[in-house]
């Protein structure tokens, strides 16, 4: 029974959720103060500003060494001390 109304209560949410974002959106259309051809000559323009960062992040990246499995290994038990198990940690896992 609980479960049904969870339901019922996320359905009700999310058509919310949907109706306010075309809402949002057609208000956005509506009031924007550029017309289409500006807007997307603009967004145009920033997604190429985005690609050539993305890319130039990307050749970065490229030349660093990648960790391998002993590395990490060595640098986190150097900054973790290691733990003693006792005996009252073994028979509590039991």
């Amino acid at each position: 029974m609980a479960k049904k109304k969870a339901k019922k209560q996320n359905s009700k949410f999310l058509l919310g959720a949907v109706i306010g974002a075309v809402a949002g959106g057609i208000a956005g259309i509506l009031t924007a103060p550029k017309s289409g051809k500006e807007t997307q000559a603009d967004l145009k323009r920033e997604g190429k500003k985005a690609v050539s960062r993305a890319k130039k992040e990307a050749k970065k990246l490229q030349g660093r060494k990648p960790a391998t499995k002993k590395t990490a290994t060595k640098k986190a038990s150097a900054k973790k001390p290691a733990v003693k198990k006792s005996s009252a940690n073994k028979h509590a896992r039991k």
